[in-house]
């Protein structure tokens, strides 16, 4: 399996249709504007292919921002993250669960699930301390939207 490395504001590297899947795990909401880079996971996909994506959960930044952003508003909000003893600022973008879903209905898919995922009960040995505040505390999204597939007629089949 090949890994390649894409700023995602430009085309990806692939032929129209290539996947079964896209996996987009905690990438979006790093993306002010999700519609190019949706557009170009739904060209990607083949038809009847998946999108499965998390994000940042919209509540996450009302846990530390004071006062309260407009939740209805889309806004970016920045954490300093230190990575080999530096300190590097990451910007999010926080939208409003309907925007989000706006943003994958605009590029062509069908919204077949949404979750809010909840700690495997395992994990209560591995963070005892933290346990409590992972299982009671949203803190992503997780969706799942379809690529439109071939037309079927009322058999179930494709169309001739």
């Amino acid at each position: 399996m090949a890994l390649h490395v894409v700023d995602l504001r430009d085309r990806l590297p692939f032929a129209d249709g290539a996947f079964d899947d896209v996996v987009a795990s905690l990438v979006l909401h790093y993306l002010a504007d999700w519609g190019p880079t949706l557009a170009e996971f739904r060209r990607v996909l083949r038809p009847g292919g998946r999108l499965i994506a998390s994000v940042d959960h919209p509540f996450v930044a009302y846990t530390f921002e004071e006062p309260r952003p407009d939740y209805f508003a889309t806004t970016s909000y920045t954490f300093d993250w230190r990575f080999n003893g530096q300190s590097v600022p990451m910007r999010f973008w926080r939208k409003p669960l309907h925007a989000m879903t706006d943003a994958f209905t605009t590029a062509g898919f069908r919204l077949t699930a949404i979750s809010e995922p909840q700690p495997d009960p395992a994990a209560r040995e591995l963070f005892p301390d933290g346990f409590h505040d992972l299982s009671t505390k949203t803190t992503f999204l997780f969706f799942v939207v379809a690529a439109p597939g071939p037309a079927t007629g009322s058999d179930g089949q494709p169309e001739k």
